[in-house]
């Protein structure tokens, strides 16, 4: 019997700049790393490609210029920026950005810490000042009275506070509540910086009487004196680049992975599929951060990808339903269950503690801690025997 089951290969790539033909690029770094390492593709094997490497390629850029003319266009007056997410990488570049287009911001961030987990304040501290997070709203100045002149960051000894005011020139008043309708107290005319909730958010605002409402998937949706662009998710998923320049999301990400597969079947002679993936979707469980800053796992995907896993859970049947099976015949009987499994296997107690997640989302969760966020030089992940169960051969 076979003795091994998924295998996640980090492939090395040259290093891809603006123009590179990356679909070539892609599909010969994985041929050659085969041959390399004697690796035979097998049918539903997946390749999966950091949307870093496709937006580089792309050319996907803009300068915080750009983004300041955008959000001009779009707002009057006073904008009132609620919700984003503490990050150096992520945002302090999208708020120089916003802050170029010389309206004043006031910035609403949820506590005690921001949609993907990065602490904002003590949440003990908290209790211990009696602060109510489904009630209480308090300025900047309270802010410092209760937690301090400096609040860093655990992590990145940042205080995020500090570097907002910075990033915006001091343009700004910040304001804290988890409720958004408080930012109507200061201006009707909003930004969402929100990334998974954002959709609700507007709804709710609108309900509520704001006059002007955007999310940052409306910012450089389309290109803006020759800018990078999507028009999918705008801002969303971006990175900074430089001190003044974001690369963001890639765009056609589809047209990438349905081309990539078309030259791995034809070299390969298998099914393979392809993906493009981003952050991965977990939590750590020290920083209780969540990973997925970008917008969705994968932006673009093979069909062979769509759906959830359906699988029983194992150990569940061995202890139940097999458990008077002798060690000799247990192996045998546990592969008939798994080849004789129901199609939906949702509802099933067999199934239990098998978490429905998309197949994309796990998928792209594994490329993202296979390549690392670092110096590992490899933005290409090969999966083999993803698919298969204790039943294949």
């Amino acid at each position: 019997m076979r003795t091994v089951g998924t295998t996640a290969r980090g492939i090395r790539t040259p290093i891809v700049k603006e123009g590179d033909d990356i679909i070539n690029i892609v599909v010969d770094s994985v041929i050659h790393a085969a041959e390399s390492e004697n690796i035979k593709f097998r049918d539903k094997d997946v390749v999966g490609i950091t949307e870093s490497l496709v937006a580089r390629a792309q050319g996907n850029y803009a300068d915080i210029e750009a983004i300041g003319k955008d959000v001009s266009d779009k707002f009057q007056g006073e904008i009132g920026l609620i919700f984003p997410i503490l990050s150096r990488n992520r945002f302090s570049i999208l708020l120089k950005g916003i802050a170029k287009s010389n309206r004043k911001i006031h910035l609403l961030l949820n506590y005690p810490s921001d949609e993907v987990g990065n602490s904002l304040m003590d949440i003990e501290k908290m209790d211990d000042l009696g602060i109510n997070p489904f009630t209480d709203t308090f300025s900047e100045t309270e802010y410092r009275e209760k937690f301090g002149e400096k609040v860093v960051h655990p992590f990145t000894g940042i205080d995020y506070i500090d570097l907002y005011k910075e990033a915006a020139n001091n343009n700004i008043e910040i304001h804290f509540s988890n409720d958004p309708r408080t930012i109507l107290e200061f201006t009707k005319d909003v930004l969402i910086a929100n990334i998974h909730d954002r959709k609700r958010l507007k709804k709710l605002l609108k309900k509520e009487g704001a006059n002007t409402i955007y999310a940052l998937d409306d910012i450089l949706a389309e290109s803006i004196d020759g800018s990078g662009y999507n028009p999918e998710y705008g801002l969303l998923g971006s990175n900074l680049s430089t001190e003044t320049k974001v690369k963001l999301f890639p765009r056609d990400s589809q047209k990438y992975v349905d081309e990539i597969q078309n030259k791995l079947i034809e070299k390969t002679g298998k099914n393979i599929e392809v993906m493009v993936y981003g952050d991965g979707a977990f939590k750590d469980p020290v920083g209780k951060i969540w990973e997925l800053a970008d917008p969705v796992v994968s932006p673009g995907y093979t069909k062979g990808l769509e759906g959830t896993p359906n699988e029983l859970k194992l150990k569940y049947i061995v202890d139940t339903e097999l458990d008077k099976v002798s060690k000799d015949e247990i192996m045998d009987a546990m592969k008939g269950k798994i080849t004789e499994k129901e199609a939906d296997l949702i509802a099933n107690n067999n199934s239990l503690g098998t978490t429905p997640r998309q197949i994309t989302d796990l998928l792209g969760s594994l490329c993202d801690l296979i390549s690392g966020s670092g110096d590992k030089g490899t933005p290409v992940v090969l999966i083999q025997g993803y698919f298969d169960n204790l039943a294949s051969e």
